[in-house]
């Protein structure tokens, strides 16, 4: 029974679960900041695509009247 006794006294003095809380609220930290790039960043990628979805649409109307059909460029 006093080795048991010695064993719980020598984790009560443990402060592990410190450590833990520790890791956890840097985590969140990184977490939150990353996000918040993220939001930052999204806003200009959005218009980035809008605007080449915008060219891409533009050339493929362009690019459907100009040649013939089946694709082929003829050479006479």
């Amino acid at each position: 029974m006093n080795a048991l006794g010695g064993i719980a006294a020598f984790l009560c003095k443990k402060d592990r679960g410190q450590d833990v809380s520790e890791y956890c609220l840097i985590t969140a930290l990184i977490a939150l900041v990353a996000l918040g790039i993220f939001l930052h960043v999204s806003g200009g990628l959005q218009g980035m695509w809008n605007s080449i979805n915008a060219s891409l649409a533009a050339g493929n109307t362009a690019a459907a009247g100009a040649g013939p059909t089946g694709g082929a460029l003829s050479g006479n």
